[in-house]
């Protein structure tokens, strides 16, 4: 397996320019959504990603024609369509999942495995589920698949009013998904607020559907007369949660000064004033993001949050920086039960951290050291990458390709802002 070698040190500032790739966790959803459409779609700002790939051949599989030239990705219809979505597939990314609901709108039916991703807790989606009942699916797991037929033995799903007991990214999705098919009127009600969910109403409704509230927690949505949607072109949104981490990259230094190109201040506002409370300067500039570090880091508590609170996926991130402020700082985990798994990995770099059940408290420490450590999940090796900058001497995060899900050329954006680090191809797991 690949690593990364860094070569850090608190005296190497991190300073130039970034450009932030499209959105992961919108272009994934999106892909997903041109199932319900058998026209020729293109996508534009797509990250070249681990998960764009998987997700590519998952709709290959379900009988799409995907064509990959990043930033570009083409979709059409090809050959006969199969629904169904196997273990081997889904079981390397959890977002697989959203080809449940336009599978049983565009097609009537669908055999889908129960997901895979992160190892950072149980995320069941008994919401998906439910709501896919609502609108006059019958539901039954057999053999670890969720099996899905529309009314009737594979008809027209129905308009229905859904109520999510919490708010759910991709529960949200699927249901938007399901319902710009469905015979009348949905609205679903405590949906998630994110700007990935956000960008997928736009889709839909350059499709054809009439869909309305996307970004707030009530969506109304008006299915399509026809039988399909029309296909799209569409530029993918930045990726927020990247630019969040070259964000706390570059607080991670005294002197650091680095312009995140291609991202939006008021999806990370939470972010940004955490960041300006531990002492960073944080400024918007057009569609630019200024970031600067003048003097020492304070300690600030985060208490992740749906948004727009503090996104879990930065959470990692955070805790690593606050592992070189002054004082005491609190990080407590609300979304996910086990998503501290990079705790000991940082301790082994120096860091001084107590874990409380869902909370971390941190006492900052004057250095860190450079140490060999393994990478759990997506946001964690982040995390690693994020300590190894500013660590003594070398340090090399192993089992890299939980990054390559999620960041695209993360090495050569880094080393753009003067880190030394490179790839290590086959690295000792």
């Amino acid at each position: 397996m690949d690593a990364l070698r860094i070569r850090g040190g608190r005296g190497k500032p991190l300073n130039g320019r970034v450009r932030i790739s499209g959105a992961k966790n919108a272009a994934l959803p999106i892909l997903c959504a041109t199932l319900l459409s058998d026209g020729a779609s293109r996508l534009r700002n797509v990250p070249r990603l681990r998960d764009i790939e998987t997700t590519s051949a998952l709709l290959r599989f379900l009988g799409r024609d995907v064509t990959v030239n990043a930033p570009e990705v083409h979709v059409a219809a090809g050959s006969d369509v199969r629904p169904e979505a196997p273990y081997e597939l889904v079981k390397q990314m959890r977002a697989s999942v959203l080809v449940l609901g336009p599978l049983v709108a565009r097609f009537g039916r669908a055999k889908v495995s129960l997901p895979g991703g992160c190892a950072i807790g149980a995320r069941p989606i008994d919401q998906h589920l439910k709501g896919l009942e609502a609108l006059g699916c019958s539901i039954r797991l057999e053999r670890g698949y969720v099996l899905a037929e529309g009314p009737g033995g594979g008809g027209r799903l129905k308009g229905a009013e859904i109520m999510f007991d919490v708010p759910t990214v991709g529960g949200t999705e699927n249901l938007m998904m399901a319902a710009a098919l469905a015979k009348g009127r949905s609205t679903l009600v405590n949906c998630a607020r994110e700007p990935e969910v956000e960008e997928l109403g736009r889709i839909l409704n350059k499709m054809g559907a009439e869909v309305n509230g996307a970004g707030t927690d009530v969506i109304h949505i008006v299915g399509a007369d026809r039988g399909e949607l029309a296909p799209f072109d569409h530029a993918i949104i930045p990726d927020r949660i990247e630019a969040g981490t070259y964000m706390i990259a570059a607080a991670m230094t005294e002197g650091g000064d680095v312009l995140v190109e291609g991202a939006e201040l008021h999806d990370l506002e939470v972010l940004a004033m955490k960041l300006r409370s531990a002492g960073v300067e944080i400024e918007s500039e057009g569609h630019n993001i200024r970031v600067r570090r003048l003097g020492e880091l304070r300690g600030v508590n985060i208490t992740t949050a749906p948004h727009p609170g503090f996104p879990t996926d930065m959470q990692a991130q955070f805790l690593a920086l606050m592992a070189t402020a002054r004082g005491e700082s609190v990080i407590s985990e609300t979304i996910f039960e086990n998503r501290f798994m990079h705790v000991p990995e940082l301790q082994r770099m120096g860091a001084s951290v107590a874990l409380r059940g869902n909370t971390a408290v941190v006492q900052g420490v004057s250095r860190l050291y450079g140490a060999a450590v393994m990478a759990t999940d997506l946001r964690a090796s982040a995390s690693l990458v994020i300590a190894g900058i500013v660590a003594d001497e070398e340090t090399e995060v192993r089992r890299i390709y939980h990054l390559d899900r999620g960041y695209e050329r993360i090495e050569e954006k880094l080393q753009g802002l003067g880190v030394d680090v490179e790839r290590v191809k086959g690295a000792e797991a």
